[in-house]
């Protein structure tokens, strides 16, 4: 008994609908596209401490094949330890923490990525389970007046027409019924990917927003965008690379020191500096190179605006033709088309023409169909803007 009862409390759990913001949290939380940056980010840390430290040292042990007896028969220990320029070693760390900037940057842009992607793939679901109950409502709203007019009209061969084309209507509506029942569950499968969970149930009702105004969604665009914020981030880091080539010029101490041992005269020691000599001027041409990539980064900033700018006018675009859309059907052709619908309707009992019973019936369809593409595309537009603000809501 208890094993049936924690059975059907498993069952009623899994049943259970999820809301869309559950979904993008649940995503945030556990999708395996995140980890890989994740992982990045830690690998980087590791970056910074080398970034900082010393080279290792270098130890030496020689001994040459002359007598004991003769004085230049020695053992030498000698040890060798580079120091970097002054602040030299402050620069590396500086491109390492620069990139570490960068990497999160890149792991926010990734987040706001996949939670546009979940809106679209919530909001496409959407349009299909509203075409899927509009449907429904079809099918058995013709099956009924199919049966009606059956009831009160004698069948002649007009009439037998007439109930043919709503049997072949009926049809068809079938048909769309069952390539949706395949597109929505293909769509659950989708959402549960990115949610990195399944999801069985989505809870989600849709309303036509405001209409939009370009001004208020363009004020702190390019604050906000996460394409901007990394550029400017590897900007930075660029500046660290061109600042770290430029300390490069100037050459590394290298210190000497070492004990001979000699086994029948005294043992000594020795110590020196070694540096080398930048003469051949690689590290000029590696600093050029540096300074090359910078001014590129910085053409790259004026591009990404122009993209952003861009993509802002393209999503707005839609989103104002999506508004007009569906007002356009909701305002002014599906009151008309409905009292058209009222009218078709209530002639079918007195035996009435099927054939514009059924035009009007999939001309109320077809309205309503892009009543919800209307929305939904208004839905996805305003979801990409959001995107290009950085949005995670």
């Amino acid at each position: 008994m208890k094993n049936l009862l924690l059975g059907a409390l498993l069952l009623v759990s899994s049943l259970q609908a999820i809301n869309l913001r559950e979904v993008i949290d649940s995503s945030l939380r556990a999708s395996p596209s995140l980890e890989v940056i994740n992982a990045r980010l830690m690998a980087n840390k590791q970056s910074i401490d080398i970034a900082d430290a010393f080279d290792n040292p270098v130890l030496f042990l020689t001994q040459n094949t002359l007598d004991n007896a003769q004085a230049m028969s020695q053992t030498v220990l000698t040890f060798k330890q580079k120091i970097p320029t002054y602040s030299k070693r402050e620069k590396r760390q500086a491109v390492a923490t620069a990139d570490e900037k960068v990497l999160q940057e890149e792991l926010q842009a990734a987040k706001v990525k996949l939670v546009e992607r979940i809106k679209e793939e919530a909001y496409s679901l959407w349009e299909l389970r509203e075409r899927q109950r509009i449907i429904d409502e079809y099918i058995l709203l013709t099956k009924q007046n199919i049966k009606l007019y059956e009831a009160y009209t004698s069948i002649s061969d007009n009439e037998h027409m007439g109930i043919m084309k709503a049997q072949l209507s009926l049809s068809d509506l079938e048909v769309q019924k069952a390539a949706l029942d395949a597109q929505i569950t293909t769509a659950y499968a989708r959402l549960s990917y990115l949610a990195a969970t399944k999801v069985e149930r989505l809870e989600l009702d849709l309303q036509m927003g405001q209409k939009p105004q370009l001004a208020q969604l363009r004020a702190s665009l390019l604050q906000k965008n996460p394409q901007m914020l990394i550029i400017q981030k590897e900007l930075q880091k660029q500046d660290a690379k061109v600042a770290l080539a430029d300390i490069n010029n100037y050459p590394d101490i290298t210190l000497v020191a070492g004990y001979a041992y000699r086994e029948k005269y005294d043992n000594y020691f020795n110590v020196g500096i070694a540096l080398s000599l930048p003469i051949y001027g690689t590290e000029d041409a590696k600093e050029e190179r540096e300074r090359a990539f910078l001014l590129a980064k910085k053409s790259q900033v004026s591009d990404t605006i122009l993209a952003v700018d861009s993509k802002l006018h393209i999503y707005y675009a839609q989103m104002l033709s999506s508004y007009k859309i569906y007002h356009i059907i909701q305002d002014d052709a599906l009151p008309q088309v409905a009292h058209m619908f009222e009218l078709s309707s209530s002639s079918i009992s007195i035996g009435s023409d099927l054939f514009k019973y059924i035009d009007v019936l999939f001309q109320k369809l077809d309205l309503e169909t892009k009543s919800i593409q209307a929305l939904t595309n208004y839905k996805i537009a305003q979801a990409k803007i959001a995107a290009l603000q950085g949005d995670l809501q």
